[in-house]
């Protein structure tokens, strides 16, 4: 049975930079509803062939999101809980599906069970809600207790997840979210870090709510299929292909993405049983044009996230070549605001927003590109092409990265003699014994051809 996400375009958008929230809560500010301009994006996302929308931090918390405050109300600095179900069931009546941040492997030092802690110390019944709590200690902050925080940083405070009243808590939170905001799924924060336990309860406990709920975790290193087959998660975040995807650009080296895609959804790939999340960047990396050393390379790049086996996401203003780097303490660069009505691409991107909205509308009436098989045909340092197929449907995806137009002969195509139409720009190539030759393939572009079945396929 097919499930919702393998027909999903995602749209990433990050609410506190992209609606320009102050940067810092004092919590006692009146409520501004910055998330109503989430009305104004959707006829462009629209335009984009945008169906799933996964926005950041939504729930009251210090600063940037992640150091969460108050998991039942919106962040004073966005809205309050009316304007954000008002929004997500606008987005519904428009088609699109709604995923929201889930941070519960640590919480902000306003969280209200650690506020509790710093006054009541050993008394406290939230004593045990957090990890490492060591009384014979001092932390950072001159608590009279050490605690655990996340990657080392203590406005950070990590949760105990095997406690059982922490677990309740959280699986409470997102009953609540599920039942009055009517969230599609969630996007697991950190799920690198969080015991499989406790995601394998919240995914059961999700899904007895929704079938359709969909749980997907950032994970960052490892085998990924670890937060999957155990039914902890249903998908990840794919940072190996992502690094893939720039690296194998900026090297001269589709070698590179070659081998991780085959590894991954190849003939024995470890990954072909889920769809993991793609992504050409976030909020916690930088902009794909501040990293891809020529430009140009953005066309072939989109056109193999799009066409690769996973989930696709554009990251918002990503679309209009936005850039953005990071410093050794800032993020601030990459999670900008952004006025919907002014948008536009500068020069060297103007044709970007019109490209990738294409190669969503054809990601959106593919199976093949959808949920189809993958096969590896031909790789090259600056060329690289594949099959995505299913029994009726059959895809040949081919990108040149090079600065020169050339001829490419790509062979093993499970189709004796027949064409091949380019979805992109609608040129017809010739298929003989299961070779296609692209005559003049211009530089920096990619090409999306479906090739005429007339019988079923041998997968």
């Amino acid at each position: 049975m097919s499930h919702w996400i393998e027909k999903s375009i995602f749209y990433h958008i990050y609410p506190l930079g992209c609606f320009g929230a102050p940067k810092k809560n004092d919590f006692t500010a009146p409520v501004v509803p910055k998330i109503q301009e989430l009305e104004q994006w959707i006829p462009h996302l629209l335009k984009m062939h945008v169906n799933a929308l996964y926005l950041g931090p939504l729930f009251e918390s210090s600063s940037h999101g992640y150091d969460t405050a108050n998991y039942h109300q919106v962040d004073r600095r966005l809205g309050d809980n009316q304007t954000l179900q008002k929004m997500i069931a606008l987005y519904h009546s428009n088609g699109i599906r709604v995923i929201l941040d889930g941070v519960f492997n640590h919480v902000g030092r306003d969280f209200f069970a650690f506020q509790d802690l710093q006054i009541h110390q050993k008394e406290s019944i939230y004593r045990d809600w957090f990890s490492g709590i060591d009384f014979n200690l001092q932390s950072p902050f001159n608590d009279p207790f050490r605690y655990d925080g996340w990657n080392d940083h203590y406005d950070l405070v990590k949760l105990n997840l095997s406690n059982a009243a922490v677990i309740n808590y959280l699986l409470e939170t997102v009953t609540y979210w599920i039942d009055y905001f009517h969230i599609d799924g969630l996007r697991m924060d950190a799920a690198d870090c969080i015991d499989i336990s406790f995601l394998q309860k919240l995914n059961k406990h999700c899904k007895q709510r929704n079938p359709d709920f969909w749980l997907m975790g950032e994970v960052i290193h490892g085998d990924y299929s670890m937060w999957v087959n155990c039914g902890a998660l249903d998908s990840v975040t794919n940072y190996e292909c992502y690094k893939g995807l720039y690296s194998s650009h900026n090297d001269h080296n589709f070698f590179e993405i070659a081998y991780s895609l085959n590894r991954q959804f190849g003939t024995d790939g470890i990954y072909s049983h889920f769809l993991p999340y793609s992504f050409a960047d976030n909020h916690d990396v930088n902009r794909l044009t501040s990293t891809l050393f020529n430009p140009a390379h953005v066309f072939p790049l989109y056109c193999l996230l799009f066409s690769m086996p996973g989930v696709p996401s554009i990251y918002y203003g990503s679309e209009w070549g936005v850039s953005g780097a990071r410093t050794p303490t800032e993020d601030t660069a990459l999670r900008p605001h952004l006025e919907i009505e002014t948008m536009t691409a500068n020069t060297t991107y103007q044709s970007l927003p019109e490209y990738i909205a294409r190669l969503s509308e054809i990601r959106l009436n593919s199976p093949a590109l959808q949920h189809g098989e993958y096969r590896q045909l031909h790789v090259s340092n600056e060329q690289f092409a594949f099959l995505r197929q299913t029994r009726e449907n059959l895809m040949l995806v081919a990108v040149n990265s090079s600065q020169n137009s050339l001829s490419l002969e790509i062979n093993g195509i499970p189709v004796p003699d027949g064409i091949g139409k380019d979805l992109l720009t609608g040129e017809i190539n010739q298929i003989k014994n299961g070779k296609l030759v692209i005559q003049n393939f211009p530089s920096n572009s990619g090409k999306i051809i479906e090739v005429n079945v007339n019988s079923p396929i041998s997968l």
